[in-house]
């Protein structure tokens, strides 16, 4: 009788992927539950045990920093603004531009906010680990405990960017929470400028019936969104359709 052949075992995954699998986990969890969030609880939605989280981190602190990196990354709202059509009208690619930015600094508004309601504070950006992986030194790790109740985030206005941890530092000067959370100008920038060229294209069909070139134009759009997002407390909403209405036809008649 033949013995069967021996089962190969399928290729692990590599670091990289294993750190990206976890964190994809773990956002809904933290955007729940803050930094109250438990590694048991990660690691069940993550589908592996807990020790293998700390394999791919050093602590739950470099977790919740991967997190906020992932949080803040353009990728999705980039891929979602170039599958946008170019032939449907200007107003209605801009405003499809208009709810992907908003459902972008949504997202980030719902992690960092939860992560402030729940008691984390900003850390050293110098001890951030960037998204490459390099690894932070050590900290609580938060392996055990009950499941937390949720972190309570007020939303009186809809979360983003400038909103979520608005935070001022030791000379009186508001900084985003990007920068409180530790991420590069650098990273920032690019992420700005990508954006900035992903909407550009969003205007390429008019491009010879422009009154300012493209570029500027999206530059614009972008502040103007983003001016939209830090609307008052209590303040009106103004939909999507009116700014875009508003921006491409103007205020005259």
């Amino acid at each position: 009788m033949e013995n069967p052949p021996a089962r190969r075992r399928a290729p692990g995954m590599s670091p990289e992927r294993r750190r990206h699998m976890i964190v994809r986990a773990a956002l809904p969890l933290v955007a729940e539950y803050g930094a109250a969030v438990t590694t048991s609880q990660i690691a069940r939605a993550a589908g592996i045990g807990e020790a293998t989280i700390f394999r791919a981190f050093t602590d739950k602190d470099e977790l919740l920093d991967a997190c906020v990196v992932e949080a803040l990354r353009p990728d999705h709202a980039l891929a979602q603004l170039a599958a946008i059509p170019l032939d449907q009208p200007l107003a209605a690619r801009l405003t499809e531009a208009a709810d992907t930015l908003q459902a972008h600094t949504a997202r980030i508004g719902t992690v960092l906010g939860a992560l402030h309601a729940s008691g984390r504070r900003s850390r050293d950006r110098h001890a951030v680990p960037p998204p490459a992986g390099r690894t932070a030194g050590a900290s609580a790790t938060g392996r055990t405990g009950e499941a937390p109740a949720p972190a309570r985030v007020v939303q009186d206005s809809p979360p983003d960017q400038a909103d979520a941890t608005r935070s001022r530092d030791q000379a009186g000067t508001a900084r985003s929470p990007e920068e409180a959370d530790g991420t590069r100008p650098s990273d920032r920038e690019d992420s700005s400028t990508q954006t900035v060229e992903a909407l550009a294209g969003l205007f390429d069909p008019e491009r010879d019936s422009l009154r300012l070139p493209s570029e500027r134009l999206a530059t614009i759009f972008l502040h103007l969104m983003l001016s939209s997002a830090r609307r008052p407390l209590g303040g009106p909403q103004v939909s999507n359709d009116d700014l875009v209405d508003v921006f491409v036809h103007g205020a005259l008649i």
